[in-house]
């Protein structure tokens, strides 16, 4: 009985509690749907909160932790299946609040005049105008502020392509006439002749002290996860030499964790003084320079030679002073076998197929006892019909021919490059006591050569290659 009764007792403290929950968690939905909407917190939402301003965020539950929402994990719904207030349905994909680091940024375009051709919804939650309200009309008239003065885009030089950014901070003022300290990030876009088309910029509230940290971390803790997962190793030194950022390929690569490399140099991070040595001079190199440079490094470890393509460039501060260096970092040692073993491959294929198209180009075919034929099939160049008089004396000498037969049905076209390979070749074979046959002369070869003066003295010609053989084996028979 005792037991039903604290039973009971206790159903109505949790009901009770869970009431007074969900109440505290309705206004919480209120407050930060007036924050999406670029309103500045009312006194309710602020007794909603339980905190006055500037006190630490409220306590969800006695004896827990706040939230934490920039920690890699997605933020809670405060309701399952709500939206929030003032929210149209489905809207909530698209606008997340700004303090989220995968939020989209304010983004503003304009032109010189002044006149607004882009204006995002993150735009729309800082200053309380609509895109439609604001795209045509002058910027300055939308926020009381130029952020860029004309001095400011005209000192903007950087090229397209460098992606290059500059910053500003300036007063600024909402729809409804709240005032904003903001912090413009802005390019200056220009046309294919060089001339300026507009300036863009990423606005950032920087009034709500708590809402700029929250922005800041979540946009370390973004991008430092972008850097972490990339299989590249990429790390940053302080002008001394010293590690004060490395991503964790980079630790792996030498088996350290990445709170070991901060404020070592390379000395103290297991590197080989030979190495170490030698990362330093082309450190150096790269800030004397002033400028990016990309190379491939062959660094010998472990009785081997690993390969990385490097891209190494300094860090200046804001008066263009070198107060550090950074470096991208990609193992290709594996890349570079691969393509050593494929030319290795290729030349032996080469190679192969050259010795079967000198075999097939120049075949020399014994016919009978001390007669030999070479037919010929396709175009002669040089080494084509330097090829054939080495091939043809090279057979008449080892089988000591008396007869050899050069048959050119095959070659579609004789030149002067052609006829001059035949005669050669025939007057070398008479120094060796051949006679040389000549087969296959068409009609319109037979012309050809008669037009270029080709002497062909002490060379037999006849039309097919059949008749060549019965000559040459009736003088062999002789």
């Amino acid at each position: 009985m005792v037991r039903e009764e604290l039973g009971e007792t206790e159903a109505v403290r949790l009901r009770a509690e869970n009431a007074a929950l969900r109440a505290r968690v309705e206004a919480l939905e209120k407050a930060l749907a007036g924050r999406s909407d670029g309103r500045a917190p009312d006194q309710d939402d602020r007794a909603a909160r339980g905190a006055p301003d500037g006190a630490a965020p409220p306590r969800l539950l006695d004896g827990a932790a706040p939230l934490r929402l920039l920690d890699g994990a997605a933020p809670p719904r405060l309701l399952d299946g709500a939206a929030q207030d003032g929210a149209a349905p489905g809207e909530g994909a698209h606008a997340a609040p700004e303090w989220l680091p995968t939020a989209l940024p304010a983004v503003i375009h304009w032109r010189t005049d002044g006149t607004v051709t882009r204006w995002n919804e993150a735009s729309e939650r800082i200053f309380g105008w609509s895109a439609s309200e604001a795209v045509g009309r002058k910027l300055a008239d939308l926020v009381a502020a130029d952020p860029v003065p004309p001095a400011a885009v005209q000192a903007f030089e950087f090229a397209h392509t460098e992606s290059r950014f500059a910053a500003a901070a300036s007063e600024a003022s909402t729809k409804d006439g709240h005032a904003l300290a903001c912090r413009w990030t802005y390019a200056v876009l220009r046309d294919e002749r060089g001339d300026v088309r507009e300036i863009a910029a990423i606005v950032d509230d920087m009034s709500d002290r708590l809402r700029r940290e929250q922005t800041l971390h979540g946009r370390y803790q973004m991008l430092l996860q972008l850097v972490d997962n990339a299989r590249s190793s990429i790390f940053v030194k302080d002008i001394a030499g010293r590690y004060v950022f490395a991503n964790r390929a980079y630790a792996q690569t030498l088996q350290k964790h990445v709170i070991e490399l901060i404020g070592a140099g390379d000395l103290e991070s297991a590197i080989p003084p030979e190495i170490a040595e030698m990362l330093a001079a082309k450190e150096r190199e790269v800030i004397a320079g002033g400028r990016v440079m990309q190379f491939e490094e062959v660094l010998p470890v472990d009785d081997a030679h690993l390969h990385f393509f490097t891209v190494k460039f300094p860090i200046h501060d804001e008066r263009g002073e070198p107060i550090g260096l950074g470096g991208i970092v990609t193992e290709i040692t594996s890349l570079r076998r691969a393509e050593a073993e494929r030319g290795a491959l290729q030349e032996k294929i080469i190679a192969a197929q050259q010795a079967a198209l000198r075999e097939l180009s120049t075949p020399l075919i014994p016919l009978a006892d001390r007669v030999v034929a070479m037919p010929l099939v396709g175009a002669i160049d040089g080494a084509r019909a330097e090829l054939i008089m080495e091939t043809l004396l090279a057979g008449i000498s080892s089988q000591g021919a008396h007869t050899a037969i050069l048959d050119i049905t095959g070659v579609r076209a004789v030149d002067t490059l052609v006829a001059n390979a035949l005669t050669r070749t025939a007057r070398a074979a008479q120094l060796l006591g051949t006679r040389v046959v000549l087969t296959g002369v068409r009609p319109e070869v037979a012309q050809t050569l008669v037009t270029l003066g080709v002497d062909l003295s002490g060379i037999t010609t006849l039309s097919t290659l059949q008749s060549g053989i019965a000559h040459a084996l009736r003088h062999a028979g002789r």
